[in-house]
C-alpha cells in the first residue's frame, strides 16, 4: 500500500456575502476544479445576535450536479420546488441532488433569527457524470442522531459517516445517504498526537479541507481554510492531528468529461446550459414562494 503524498495547497480567500463571513478555496486563485468537485463555501464562524435577518440563500435553481450542506453550528431551513422541506440543526447534514433539475431555498429558521446563535455552516458542489444530469432531483435531510459514527485511532479521532462505506478491521460501516454515484463523504475529527490511515480507492479524487485546527500530511504543516490537493496515485492518506482538528474528508470518481458552468447550471456543452437556463425561465424546475 502506498500513501497519497500532497501536491498542492489551496488558501481559502475570504468572500463574504453581506455580513456573513464566507472562504471560499475552490474555485480560488490556484484551482478551478477538483474533478468532480466544483466548489465549496464556508460559512462563519460567527454568532448572530437576536432578531436577525439570517442566511441570505432565497429561492435559486439548480441542474446537474449535487450539493452537500454541513451545518457545523447552528441551524439551517431547507425547501425545494420537489416538495422536500426540512430543519437540520448543528451537526447534521442536508444532501440534494438536484438532477435536471430543481428550486430551493436555504434560510436561518424562524428560531435562530429570533434568538441567534453560533454558525458555521460549508456547502459543497459535486459534480454529476453526463449519464446522471438530468436523473430525477431527490434530497436527503439528516440530524447528527442519524449518521453513522465510527471511532479511529482508540478513541483519538471520530469519523462521522455521511455516504459510502468505511473498513475497520473486521466491521463495515455504511454511511445513511444514498448517492447516485459511488461518492464517499464524512466528517473528521482528530486529537493532537493521532494519526488515522483512511483507505482511497486510486481511480477516485479526494476532498479535504481543513475547517478548524491543525494536521500534519506527508509531514507537511496545513493549517485551518486549506483545501488539499493529492498526487493521483496511492491507496491511502495518513493524517497526524498537530492540534484538535476538524477537516471533511471524502472521494469520489474522476469524471473526465468535458463540463461548462454558468452561475448554478454545470452541464458537458454549452447548447446544454442555453437548455437549461431556456427550461428554468420557462417554469420547468417547478416554483417556491420567497416565503
Amino acid at each position: 500500500m502506498t500513501a497519497r503524498k500532497v501536491r498542492h495547497l489551496h488558501t481559502a480567500i475570504r468572500d463574504d456575502i453581506g455580513d456573513l463571513i464566507t472562504h471560499r478555496p475552490l474555485p480560488g486563485p490556484s484551482i478551478n476544479y477538483l474533478d468532480p468537485y466544483l466548489f465549496l463555501n464556508h460559512h462563519g464562524p460567527q454568532v448572530y445576535g437576536e432578531n436577525n435577518t439570517g442566511l441570505p440563500f432565497g429561492p435559486h435553481p439548480h441542474r446537474g450536479f449535487e450539493t452537500v450542506t454541513f451545518i457545523l453550528d447552528g441551524s439551517l431551513a431547507h425547501a425545494d420546488s420537489g416538495d422536500h422541506e426540512s430543519i437540520i440543526e448543528a451537526g447534521g447534514v442536508q444532501w440534494m441532488t438536484a438532477g435536471r433539475g430543481l428550486v430551493h431555498a436555504e434560510v436561518s429558521p424562524e428560531a435562530f433569527r429570533r434568538q441567534g446563535g453560533r454558525m458555521e455552516i460549508l456547502q459543497l458542489w459535486i459534480n454529476l457524470p453526463a449519464s446522471l444530469k438530468m436523473t430525477e432531483p431527490r434530497y436527503t435531510g439528516l440530524q447528527a442522531d442519524d449518521l453513522t459514527q465510527v471511532e479511529l485511532d482508540e478513541g483519538r479521532g471520530h469519523l462521522t459517516l455521511i455516504a459510502g462505506e468505511f473498513d475497520q478491521q473486521d466491521s463495515t460501516f455504511r454511511g445513511p445517504i444514498e448517492t447516485p454515484t459511488t461518492s464517499f463523504m464524512s466528517i473528521i475529527t482528530i486529537k493532537e498526537g493521532s494519526l488515522i490511515r483512511l483507505p482511497v480507492p486510486e481511480d477516485h479524487e479526494i476532498f479535504c479541507y481543513v475547517v478548524r485546527g491543525n494536521i500534519m500530511i506527508s509531514e507537511q504543516a496545513i493549517r485551518p481554510c486549506h483545501l488539499i490537493e493529492f498526487e493521483t496515485t496511492g491507496d491511502y492518506v495518513e493524517i497526524r492531528g498537530s492540534g484538535d482538528a476538524t477537516l471533511i474528508f471524502g472521494h469520489s470518481p474522476r469524471l473526465k468529461e468535458p463540463m461548462v458552468s454558468h452561475g448554478p447550471f454545470v452541464m458537458n456543452t454549452r447548447e446544454e446550459i442555453e437548455q437549461a437556463v431556456s427550461d428554468y425561465r420557462a417554469g420547468r424546475f417547478g416554483g417556491l414562494s420567497a416565503g
